[in-house]
């Protein structure tokens, strides 16, 4: 009878063990799928194309921009995009330092670089700092960005009262 028990914890354990552990880390496949949405978002900045961007978006996606409001949803995305009338950057590069995930949730981290025309300033405004974007994958296997976050480096200009 004991060695029956034993045989039964050896054969059940492992299937134990296995459904605890849970959804497994992403695969490499996921992660070259999140860099091509990272170029697409690139490139849809480059191009000064909103509705390329916002394909890259989730329905509910929530952007963290620095010095403004969180604006929440993909119609206040598009809204803030619409808004925005200066010039697409004249270069805007995105370099993943890291992306990570479990199952259907990931993160990509890493650091931006850009310049461009802004109205009002006679100069070009060049800025670099840093990023990180949750991503959900959807039910056709494709990523899609649910919440981003960036900062600059740079600090901010001194302001004159």
């Amino acid at each position: 009878m004991k060695l029956r028990s034993l045989m039964a914890v050896v054969t059940v354990a492992p299937l134990l063990v296995g459904c605890a552990a849970g959804p497994g880390p992403i695969t490499q496949a996921d992660r070259d799928a999140i860099a091509a949405l990272r170029t697409a978002y690139q490139q849809s900045i480059l191009a000064g194309d909103a509705a390329a961007m916002l394909e890259v978006y989730a329905d509910d996606v929530v952007e963290m921009p620095p010095n403004m409001p969180l604006r929440s949803g993909k119609a206040a995305a598009e809204a803030a995009a619409s808004a925005d009338t200066n010039p697409p950057p004249s270069s805007f590069s995105l370099t993943s330092a890291e992306t990570e995930g479990v199952g259907d949730l990931a993160y990509d981290r890493g650091s931006y670089s850009f310049t461009m025309s802004m109205e009002g300033m006679p100069e070009p405004m060049a800025d670099t700092g840093k990023y990180i974007v949750l991503l959900r994958k959807q039910a056709d296997g494709s990523w899609l960005m649910t919440t981003t976050i960036w900062n600059s480096d740079l600090p901010i200009p001194d302001q004159q009262m």
